[in-house]
C-alpha cells in the first residue's frame, strides 16, 4: 500500500481530566479525500490545531511525508507542504485579491518578512499567485478588493492562497461553512479536482458534500475515533448513526 502523506498516531491531548484527543490514529493517502466529521464539542477544532502547530499533543506522533513533525512550529509544517484553510476567514480584507494571495507565494519562498512593495513586482511570485487564483476561477478579480467578495468567492480564494504553498497535503476546515447550495457544489467541483494536485483532510458538517467527495470517513465522538471507512460502511454503522448521523442517514 502506498505510504500516506499525512499520518497520525495515538494523538493524546488533555486539558485537565478532560481528554480532547484519545489515542488517535488517523491517515491521509495520496489522491484521497479523508473527511472527520463528528458533533460539536467533539474534538475536531482541537485534532486540527495538533496537526497544523498550533496546539502541542500530550502524546503521539504527526508525520508529514515520512518526517515526525509533532514539535515543529506551524510555519515550518507550511513549509513543508502542509497547507491549511480555516472555518473562520483568515485573509487581509482590505488588500487586493492579488495581494493575498501573494502572502502566500511569500510563506512558499521562505520568506514570510521581505517587503511586500518589492515583492508585488516579483514576476515568478506574482505568476505563482495568479496562477492559484486561475485555479479557482478568481483571476478576473486579482484587482479587487478581497472585502468586495463574496463569501463564497473569500473561500475559493483560501484555497488559492493554500495552493501558493504548492502543498503535499491540505487540512480543509469546514469549507462549506456560510455556503449557499450554489456556492457549495462549486466548492464540492473545485476540492474534487484538488485532490489529485493534494490529498485533503477535510473537516466539515456539510453530510451532502462528505458523502459526495470523501474515499474515507472517520468520525469523531468524545475526542475518540469511533468509525473510519468508506462512506458506505460508515452511513450503514450502527454506532454512527445513534452517535451523529441520526436514522435519517
Amino acid at each position: 500500500m502506498t505510504e500516506p502523506v499525512l499520518d497520525i498516531r495515538g494523538l493524546t491531548k488533555r486539558f485537565g481530566a478532560l481528554v480532547v484527543s484519545d489515542e488517535i490514529d488517523l491517515s491521509l493517502r495520496p489522491g484521497e479525500i479523508h473527511a472527520v466529521i463528528g458533533p460539536n464539542g467533539a474534538g475536531k477544532s482541537t485534532l486540527i490545531a495538533q496537526i497544523c502547530g498550533t496546539l502541542a499533543p500530550d502524546a503521539g506522533v504527526i508525520r508529514l511525508n515520512g518526517q515526525d513533525v509533532t514539535r515543529l512550529p506551524t510555519r515550518a509544517r507550511a513549509r513543508m507542504g502542509l497547507a491549511r484553510t480555516f472555518q473562520i476567514s483568515a485573509l487581509a480584507m482590505e488588500d487586493s485579491v492579488l495581494q493575498n494571495a501573494m502572502l502566500g507565494t511569500l510563506g512558499a519562498a521562505g520568506n514570510p518578512w521581505r517587503l511586500f512593495s518589492r515583492v508585488i513586482s516579483d514576476k515568478a511570485l506574482r505568476a505563482s499567485a495568479e496562477a492559484a487564483l486561475d485555479r479557482v476561477g478568481l483571476l478576473g478579480k486579482a484587482a479587487m478588493r478581497t472585502s468586495d467578495l463574496s463569501h463564497g468567492e473569500r473561500r475559493q480564494l483560501e484555497v488559492a492562497v493554500a495552493l501558493t504553498l504548492k502543498p503535499s497535503a491540505f487540512v480543509m476546515d469546514e469549507p462549506m461553512a456560510g455556503l449557499g447550495a450554489e456556492g457549495g457544489q462549486r466548492m464540492t467541483a473545485l476540492l474534487d479536482q484538488l485532490r489529485h494536485e493534494a490529498p485533503i483532510l477535510l473537516v466539515e458538517h456539510d453530510m451532502d458534500a462528505v458523502f459526495a467527495l470523501a474515499d474515507r470517513i472517520s468520525v469523531l465522538v468524545y475526542g475518540r475515533i469511533i468509525a473510519s471507512g468508506p462512506p458506505d460502511a460508515i452511513r450503514t454503522d450502527a454506532a454512527v448513526r445513534d452517535a451523529y448521523l441520526g436514522e435519517d442517514a
